[in-house]
């Protein structure tokens, strides 16, 4: 049974960050408006879940890190809501493992049983990589200097030509799969340079400290701020358990209905869903062919947490930082989640890539038991006798279907610089997209999702103040409903009516033509509420940022930045002088 239908001026699918941080400018705008979340909760791929019985302390088994110095929205937001940061710890012992499986212990930022030939042989990588990071095109990654050249090929074909020392193809699978949830193999070479520019260079999206990707940890939890976001909103406009299973456009609205047959009409909606996951959408009409071959081609990564959870901070008694790096496999990295001040401590394994797929193949059991015999042999090359942990958390966010993998989409080569990788942000009709993926900066991390979202929500409000004045029911949805949610129309007359009433939103997605240069870019209630009234302008409007996500399909979350954010090891005293000061990675 279908219910009747809901109008608002904008749906939003999707309540991770991206969704609802376009929903607060959305009814900071005074527009009415509804979220729809496939999952049972807000916050997508940022999830925090209490750390033991024992207490109230939280473990983020999402998105885990932000910085305060050019992830200036969520700093911003951090500061805003109350939250405690916690600076992540980078001293001590660290311990590495090679591909042969042999351990061995060095101080944090020193890479392991490298030679003084093997250090000036990653130096050179660095530097080298960095140029063409330097060289590419932040706004327009296809029209870089080096583009066709870079998205001819894979990741490891580009470095394994450019780079010949084994120690780069090394470093290469650990840096790829920290950040992507992919070997090097399964990613264009030019997708991950853009992707480490939008996260201001080599050394900032590897880094622990400051600067740093991975520099401050919420004490909070970091699915607080989807749910702190949420509680701006008006009651019941956040809709939960509402996966979307159709979007019917015609020439002055928008149908979308969800899988339980609630029916919503829109003058827009705002697409907070990962490209690959968007084809599990109907669309009337049908996506522009360049749009479905994007959503048909990218690929998310496999990443998962194993949290182990213990009733004091053992290795940090024996002066280990906690960090474990592996291309071995099943964990490729730890790092210190403690928080201290709530007796909460904790080391949180990440499991990444292709090693990572095949631990996921293990039953549970297996898996607990691969995890603790690789842990153990790992720290107890430091610690003679290591404690049983009092609780282990996991999550597959592979196995969860409205996210199916973290942190975001990548391309394969050929991708990017076709028509379909260009379209990544193009809206078609009433419908915008927006997610950690479409950002121009910090791309597969929290503050890419929040950025995105503020874009759409800019777009969405511009093209309703330019065309439509009134939030009177268009006249066609009850004719529109009687079809079934189908359209006489053929699509090319409808596209053309969507153009004769509305112009292209693209000079919303302007941004600052000084930014690409600069080394840092700062920058179930089936009813729904009334207008809301303006309650008055979100600061985030001003930011001079790139405008760059969350999540669902019908909502997936975004993750984080997984981003969910994560760390790879930081060489110190790699990268020459001519490059930076800070570290380069961080083992």
């Amino acid at each position: 049974m279908v219910l009747p239908a809901q109008f608002v001026n904008v749906i939003v699918v999707g309540a991770g960050l991206s969704g609802l941080r376009a929903a607060t400018e959305i009814h900071d705008a005074g527009l009415s408006y509804v979220v729809l979340e496939a999952m049972d909760r807000v916050g997508g791929k940022t999830l925090s879940v209490q750390a033991s019985s024992n207490g109230t302390a939280v473990v983020d088994l999402g998105a885990a890190w932000i910085n305060d110095s050019n992830q200036s929205e969520m700093y911003a937001m951090a500061k805003e809501f109350g939250f405690d940061l916690v600076v992540q710890r980078t001293e001590g012992l660290s311990i590495s493992q090679d591909d042969k499986g042999q351990m061995s212990l060095v101080p944090y930022g020193i890479p392991a049983n490298l030679t003084s030939e093997q250090l000036g042989e990653l130096s050179i990588f660095a530097q080298g990589m960095q140029q063409y990071i330097d060289r590419s095109d932040l706004e327009n990654p296809h029209l870089g200097q080096d583009a066709v050249k870079l998205d001819s090929m894979t990741a490891l074909e580009f470095v394994q030509s450019e780079f010949p020392a084994k120690i780069a193809t090394t470093f290469t699978y650990t840096l790829v799969r920290a950040l992507l949830g992919v070997d090097p193999e399964e990613v264009s070479a030019l997708y991950l340079v853009d992707f480490i520019k939008s996260g201001t260079g080599l050394m900032n999206i590897s880094s622990d400290t400051k600067h740093g990707a991975q520099y401050l940890r919420n004490r909070q939890g970091n699915q607080n701020f989807a749910k702190k976001l949420a509680s701006k909103l008006k009651p019941n406009t956040v809709q939960l358990s509402s996966a979307v299973k159709s979007i019917t456009q015609a020439a002055d609205h928008c149908i979308v209905r969800t899988q339980d047959d609630k029916v919503y009409v829109s003058k827009k909606v705002l697409l907070s869903v990962p490209t690959s996951l968007i084809p599990q959408i109907e669309f009337t009409p049908r996506l522009p062919e360049p749009k479905r071959i994007l959503t048909q081609s990218t690929k998310l990564g496999y990443y998962s947490k194993t949290v182990l959870v213990y009733s004091e901070p053992w290795w940090r008694h024996a002066n280990l930082s906690g960090v474990f790096s592996s291309t071995y496999g099943p964990i490729s990295f730890t790092r210190d989640t403690c928080v201290p001040e709530m007796g909460q401590f904790s080391l949180t394994c990440f499991h990444t890539g292709e090693t990572g797929r095949q631990w996921s193949k293990l039953d549970a059991k297996g898996r607990r038991k691969a995890v603790l015999d690789q842990f153990h042999s790992a720290f107890g090359t430091a610690v003679e006798s290591i404690p049983e942990p009092i609780n282990i958390i996991e999550k597959e966010w592979t196995k969860d279907p409205w996210a199916q993998g973290n942190p975001n989409p990548v391309m394969m080569p050929g991708l990017m610089t076709s028509a379909a990788g260009q379209s990544i942000r193009d809206r078609y009709g009433h419908v915008h997209f927006i997610g950690t993926e479409t950002s121009y900066v910090w791309k597969g991390y929290m503050e890419g999702a929040v950025l995105s979202g503020i874009r759409g929500a800019k777009e969405v409000i511009a093209a309703l103040q330019r065309n439509e004045t009134t939030t009177q029911q268009p006249t066609s949805i009850a004719a529109t409903l009687l079809r079934n949610e189908t359209t006489t129309q053929r699509p090319n007359s409808i596209a053309a009516t969507l153009q004769r009433n509305e112009k292209a939103t693209s000079n919303m997605d302007q941004r600052p033509s000084s930014a690409a240069a600069t080394p840092e870019y700062t920058g179930s209630s089936s009813s729904v509420a009334a207008t809301p009234e303006p309650t008055g302008p979100s600061s985030a409007a001003a930011t001079p940022e790139y405008t760059g996500s969350s999540s669902s399909v019908a909502a997936t979350p975004e993750p984080t930045g997984t981003s969910s954010a994560v760390a790879t090891p930081e060489f110190t005293k790699v990268v020459a002088s001519g490059l930076d000061r800070r570290p380069l990675l961080a083992c």
